[in-house]
């Protein structure tokens, strides 16, 4: 065996595990960053499993399988070449795990798997072995407390199990974020009664803890040992006694605590006996007991024929029923045996679809990560999940069309057949986003062999480059790939992966949108099969559905946040689009509370995210505007509001702030430390003392509103400098200066500046209400501020570098800059601050993310594409998933059909639409819907432009119904219609046969042939 560094302590690279970080914590990765697993058996489920948690960072990953590779394997295991055939699947497949993580050494055992080799590791996964030897291998495990996990996919079945041992420690069931609340009052009596500010829902639930700060009064209770919550209502929750405490006068913020929960697991030889299941699929909650007894019959006929079943051969499938029923009687049990379920298990035990494998694979890895850090609640103990509805109806599957052809995709057609191999071989289509998805998804379509025949194609967008941070979750791309094009790396990855796909992918980096429609054009989407989108915006993602629809194309879905991902169908003529429901719109920060009522971490670090644009970006954008475009002025002028304020930081940054040296950044920056933490500070107490009252005799400085302290600069504190420090070197950054982080220097400089006394002013107006308007007369008039400008000609040549923000790039001081800002400000107001890596995934509005939920989503998305591509027309066999793996929960729903209108007793939905074939005038146009439809038309238009109304001038009506329908939309557009545009789109409003406005399809009038 080759030996291993032991637990040899290193820091965890930020950059690397930037968005997994958000996911787990870092408690949970520093734990995972000393265990040592194992793997058993490297087929494709082995190598996904593998993969997964190389990737996540464990301290290192050994694989077991002696055994030769076989051609099938390539079914499934990306990691295999047919070259390798029949060396050991172990030794080939190692060297390229350990490409995936330079931080994860992958060894392989070579001799037998004894007891002493297995005490090393932390935990052991069993994926490929007789089920008499993993049970000897769990009995091992279970003595000697490393944790066991077995785990295989037959076909489109799988099933997994977890042995963490007695008293395994959960510290965090869910991963969500501790909930807290404001105070409004708390009772003294025996079920002491909180209840929270401003009729704020609490979210918590019988049986959480909280913990309290910052009550006034009732004092006892802060920072004491976390109360039991009793939920009395959406506002209210009990915290046992508080008799004994002093009475509550006002304030006070309430915590959720995590307290760690125990779990005894059950041996595997145990479980076998009674299982515990988690149930994968509710429509189906009679087959885990089921499978439980046909998993274990299928290993029993394994054992005595030394192989599985063969595909569709009756024979082997009526000897595993027979087995089923067996182990189902001596069950203790009561087992009904669904024979067809059980037939149609022994049918693909043999087979190995690569969809199912990204499922178990995820699902598995990150079970592998719960039981070495004790993050997110581990499955408990079996789960059992089947995809049937994914078995073609349109295709035969008999014993003949299933049995090995002798190719790399035998695993495949033992489950589907040969026939629909060839479907899935000759299918086109458009992959737009080779990120983290885009990756996973691409691996899946090589093993399947998707668009490898020959009619078939693969096409690839995505105008992103590849960053460090991609590389822990898009696991196609290698650190010499940083600074390519992701959509040309994943397209040469794959290509390794199954030759067949060479030449047999277009690869395209334009971006998906209105502008790139000549790309994407008539002649593009009419070759396509179907669509499938991996990408992180919903702006996108709603362009490529109205696309879809236009082009009545099927459209893929999915995303994930951390270890949520859920997935949808969009299909022609079955259900509704992408776009027919929304998530409701996050909610936004008042701007009276981020201006002066902070009260929240949150709400400091998004006006240090402001401040960064409105020192660093914005003012610098405004200079370069008004030195190139002769009209910066007037057009400034016309907008209302902040037309002052915009020309006066041009003032500033070319006048009066514009440095000479960096000296001048430094005291720059020490002026701003002076204005915003303390001068400001000053003033808002002047208007608000900290003891005034509101009209009606309420504190002023009670609930939300936290009354603040204004800090005095101190060169010794870290966190005053850092402002400075990064203020400075961003300032000198704008005037293309050479900036210092010297502290120093920046002592020395410091020591040299005066900052005036600060005198509060009277009739200083400052914003209390969120519709509160406020204007604070300044003495310059806008014309003095205008005539103050230099004449653009006076500065030939010179230009600021706006900071454009950068949160991924450790050197900028962008995140550094915005992490002291916030931190400053939280002071101010007697918040908690904030650690860098909180503030970059606030600031900058980081998506969570882990590997093992792109790999089980995008193996649930090419699982619909197996139904897409039977071309099933029942929409009750498709499923829209939504699953947590930290929970875990798996939920699947049918897809909502689209809605149905009706005009003149015609139903039609989203997916219809009126087609007129040549470019006809509008008086045709209006005709025809007149004559055909029974329709009157009574307004036409196209984008945003009207063509027709029944209130226009009767002589520019006139004028309009003789022309053809392109000539209209150019004219009166004022835009000539580009040359790769076949058909304009064209609504109507109209009135049916009785005179009544009804709601009608768009209508699509071809202009080129």
């Amino acid at each position: 065996m080759s030996s291993m560094n032991i637990d040899t302590e290193h820091s965890i690279d930020e950059g690397l595990y930037s968005r997994q970080l958000y996911v787990l914590g870092h408690e949970a990765m520093k734990k995972m960053s000393v265990a040592h697993v194992l793997i058993v058996g490297l087929k494709g489920l082995g190598v996904e499993i593998a993969k997964n948690v190389i990737l996540a960072g464990v301290k290192s990953v050994t694989l077991y399988d002696p055994e030769p590779a076989k051609l099938s394997d390539l079914s499934t295991q990306f990691y295999l070449r047919p070259e390798d055939v029949g060396k050991p699947r172990a030794e080939v497949t190692q060297p390229r795990l350990a490409e995936l993580n330079q931080y994860v050494p992958v060894h392989v055992i070579d001799g037998e798997l004894t007891e002493d080799v297995v005490k090393n590791y932390k935990i052991v996964v069993a994926t490929e072995l007789a089920l008499s030897k993993q049970l000897q291998l769990s009995d091992i495990c279970h003595a000697n407390n490393i944790h066991f996990m077995s785990t295989e996919v037959r076909g489109l079945f799988g099933r997994i199990f977890n042995d963490f041992g007695k008293q395994f420690e959960v510290l965090d069931a869910t991963g969500e974020e501790p909930l807290t609340g404001m105070v409004a009052s708390i009772t003294k009596e025996t079920e002491g009664v909180v209840t929270c500010l401003d009729e704020t829902r609490h979210g918590l639930e019988d049986g959480d803890y909280v913990s309290f700060v910052e009550i006034q009064g009732m004092t006892e209770l802060n920072e004491s040992t976390p109360r039991k919550v009793k939920v009395l209502g959406p506002y209210t929750f009990s915290i046992g006694d508080t008799n004994g405490l002093s009475d509550y006068i006002r304030g006070g913020l309430f915590t959720q605590v995590k307290l760690p929960k125990y779990v005894d697991f059950l041996s595997f030889r145990e479980s076998l006996a009674k299982p515990e299941y988690v149930v994968s699929d509710f429509a189906k909650f009679d087959r885990p007991a089921q499978l439980h007894v046909g998993f274990q019959a299928l290993h029993q006929f394994s054992e005595k024929h030394n192989r599985f079943p063969a595909p569709r051969n009756e024979q082997d499938a009526a000897e595993v029923v027979e087995l089923t029923k067996a182990l189902a009687s001596s069950s203790d049990e009561q087992v009904e045996v669904d024979e067809k379920l059980i037939k149609e298990l022994a049918y693909q035990a043999s087979g190995e679809v690569s969809p199912m494998v990204a499922v178990y694979g995820g699902l598995a890895a990150q079970e592998v990560l719960k039981s070495v850090s004790g993050k997110f609640n581990p499955i408990f103990q079996h789960m059992y999940f089947d995809a049937l509805e994914a078995l073609p109806k349109n295709s035969s599957l008999t014993e003949e069309q299933c049995a090995p052809l002798g190719s790399r995709y035998d695993g495949q057609i033992a489950v589907f057949g040969r026939e629909f191999q060839e479907k899935i071989a000759n299918t086109n289509e458009f992959l737009v986003g080779a990120g983290a998805i885009g990756c996973e998804m691409l691996k899946n379509w090589a093993m399947m062999g998707l668009g490898t025949g020959a009619q078939g194609r693969l096409i690839i967008t995505d105008m992103d480059t590849i960053e460090k941070s991609n590389l822990n979750r898009q696991f196609l791309f290698r650190p010499a790939d940083v600074g390519k094009l992701k959509s040309e790396s994943a397209a040469a990855a794959v290509s390794k992966m199954n030759p067949d796909l060479s030449g047999k992918i277009d690869v395209y980096q334009e971006r998906v949108g209105v502008d790139s429609e000549n790309i994407y054009n008539d002649d593009f989407f009419e070759k396509l099969s179907g669509v499938t989108n991996a990408l992180d915006n919903v702006e996108a993602r709603k362009y490529m559905d109205r696309r879809c629809v236009y082009y009545r194309k099927p459209l893929l879905e999915s995303g994930t946040l951390g270890t949520k991902g859920n997935t949808q169908v969009v299909l022609p003529y079955l259900t509704e689009s992408y776009s027919s429901s929304q998530d409701p719109p996050e909610k936004a920060i008042p701007i009276c509370t981020l201006k002066n009522f902070p009260n929240a971490i949150e709400h400091t670090i998004q006006w240090a995210r402001d401040l960064f644009e409105g020192y660093f970006k914005q003012p610098a954008d405004n200079v370069n505007l008004y030195l190139l475009e002769p009209n910066f002025v007037e057009s400034t002028q016309k907008q209302g509001g902040s037309q002052k304020e915009t020309l006066e930081s041009v003032h500033n940054f070319l006048v009066g702030e514009k440095p000479l040296s960096f000296s001048d950044c430094i005291s720059w920056a020490r002026f701003k430390f002076e204005d915003i933490y303390s001068n400001n500070i000053k003033q808002l107490l002047f208007n608000f003392p900290v003891d005034s009252t509101t009209s009606t005799g309420q504190p002023f400085w009670s609930g939300p509103k936290r009354a603040p302290d204004a800090i005095q600069f101190d060169p010794d504190n870290a966190t005053h400098m850092d402002f400075v420090v990064y203020a400075a070197n961003l300032h000198a950054f704008n005037y293309g200066m050479k900036g210092d982080t010297d502290r120093e220097l920046f002592r020395r400089e410091l020591s040299k500046i005066v900052v005036p006394e600060f005198k509060p002013k009277e009739g200083v107006k400052i914003q209390v209400q969120e519709n509160e308007n406020v204007e604070n007369d300044n003495s310059d008039s806008l014309d003095d501020v205008i005539n103050s400008l230099p004449a653009p000609s006076t500065l030939a040549g010179f230009r600021l570098e706006p900071c454009e923000f950068e949160k991924d790039d450790d050197s900028n001081f962008h995140i550094d800059f915005i992490t002291a800002a916030s931190n400053l400000r939280a002071i101010n107001y007697g918040i908690t601050p904030s650690d860098r890596h909180k503030t970059k995934f606030i600031a900058g509005k980081i998506i969570p993310a882990i590997a093992t939920t792109t790999s089980l989503v995008t193996g649930l998305v090419c699982l619909e594409l197996y139904k897409i591509i039977d071309g099933k027309d029942n929409i009750e066999d498709y499923k829209n998933g939504f699953v947590n793996l930290a929970l875990p929960f798996f939920g699947f729903s049918e897809p909502i059909a689209m809605p149905k209108m009706e005009y003149n007793g015609k139903e039609f939905s989203l997916w219809d639409r009126f087609d007129i074939e040549q470019d006809v005038t509008l008086r045709e146009f209006i005709d025809y819907f007149e004559k055909e439809h029974q329709l009157e038309a009574t307004m036409v238009s196209s984008g945003v432009s009207m063509l027709y109304s029944f209130f226009m001038p009767k002589k520019k009506a006139e004028e309009r119904l003789n022309m053809k329908m392109s000539k209209l939309v150019e004219t009166v557009s004022k835009k000539p219609i580009p040359p790769h545009v076949k058909a304009v789109i064209v609504e109507i409003c109209a009135n049916d046969k009785e005179g009544e406005d009804v709601e009608v399809p768009y209508v699509r009038v071809k202009i080129r042939q």
